[in-house]
C-alpha cells in the first residue's frame, strides 16, 4: 500500500476513533433539545418533523413560498411584479416557525456557534443553484456596537461554513452598517425599510473585491426581506454584477396583515 493512503486511511481512523471516544464522553443530543441522538450534530426526529423544507412551488424572484402551483404571474408573487427587490433571487431552507427558532435563536443571542455547521448544510441544499453560480460570499453586517456585545456575527459564521461547503470564497467584511439602528422586531415591513435606510454600505477597502462580482448575501432569516434589499443595494452601488440571498429560513408571508416578524 502506499504510503501516502496508509496516512490517509490510519487519520481517517484516528477522526473515527475521536469521535467514538467524544460521544462517549458526551452522548450526542439534539440540537433542539436533549433527546438522545444517533450521531453529533444532528436532530431528533420530533424536531426534524417541525422543520418545513421550502420546496417548489415558490416565487422565483424573492423564494415566497406558493400554496399552490399557478400561484402568482409568470413565476413571481405579485409584490414581486408590483416592485422587484433589487436582487435576483433570494432562497431559503426552511420556513420560519417555532422549530426553526429552536435553532436560529440560539445561534444568534445564546453562544451556540456550533449550530451554523448543520444550518450551513441545510442552506447548500437549498442554495445549490446559487452557490454555483456564484463568486463570492458575503454576510449581512452588524453594527460595530452590537457585534462587540454578541462577540460574533452569526450570519458571518454561516457564510463561513458555506464557503468551506460550496469551495467559495467569503468575504465577511464587505458590507458594514454605518450607523446603528434600532431592534427591527417590533417593526412591520415598512418601518424596517425606513429604519435601514442610508444605514448599510460596501467597505472601501471591499469594493475591488465586489466589482464585476456575482455575490451570494448570506443571512439567517428573511423576514421583510428590506434588510436584504438595503444589502443589495449596496453592494450594486459598489459594483457587483449580481446579487442574490441565502437565508436559513423564510416567514412564509411577511406582506400579510399582522404578520408577526421575528
Amino acid at each position: 500500500m502506499p504510503l501516502a493512503a496508509a496516512m490517509a486511511g490510519g487519520a481517517r481512523l484516528a477522526r473515527h476513533g475521536a469521535l467514538r471516544a467524544l460521544d462517549a464522553l458526551l452522548p450526542p443530543q439534539c440540537l433542539a433539545c436533549d433527546a438522545p441522538v444517533l450521531e453529533q450534530g444532528a436532530l431528533c426526529a420530533a424536531c426534524f418533523r417541525g422543520l418545513h423544507l421550502i420546496v417548489p412551488p415558490f416565487c422565483l424572484h424573492c423564494g415566497l413560498p406558493f400554496e399552490h402551483e399557478g400561484q402568482g404571474e409568470q413565476g413571481r408573487c405579485l409584490a414581486c411584479v408590483a416592485e422587484p427587490p433589487p436582487f435576483a433571487r433570494a432562497r431559503a431552507a426552511f420556513s420560519y416557525n417555532e422549530s426553526v427558532a429552536r435553532l436560529v435563536l440560539p445561534l444568534k443571542h445564546g453562544d451556540r456557534t456550533e449550530l451554523a455547521l448543520p444550518l450551513a448544510r441545510h442552506m447548500a441544499r437549498a442554495g445549490a443553484e446559487l452557490l454555483a453560480e456564484a463568486d463570492l460570499l458575503v454576510p449581512v453586517p452588524l453594527h460595530r456596537r452590537r457585534l462587540f456585545l454578541r462577540r460574533y456575527n452569526q450570519s458571518a459564521l454561516l457564510a463561513l461554513r458555506l464557503g468551506r461547503i460550496a469551495g467559495r470564497p467569503v468575504l465577511p467584511d464587505a458590507l458594514r452598517r454605518v450607523r446603528a439602528t434600532p431592534s427591527l422586531g417590533s417593526l412591520g415591513a415598512e418601518g424596517r425599510r425606513a429604519a435601514l435606510h442610508g444605514a448599510i454600505a460596501a467597505s472601501p477597502r471591499a469594493v475591488s473585491r465586489i466589482q464585476g462580482r456575482r455575490v451570494l448575501l448570506v443571512d439567517d432569516v428573511l423576514t421583510s426581506g428590506a434588510t436584504a434589499e438595503a444589502c443589495s443595494a449596496a453592494l450594486l452601488a459598489a459594483g457587483a454584477l449580481r446579487v442574490e440571498v441565502l437565508a436559513v429560513a423564510r416567514v412564509p408571508d411577511p406582506r400579510l396583515p399582522g404578520t408577526r416578524l421575528p
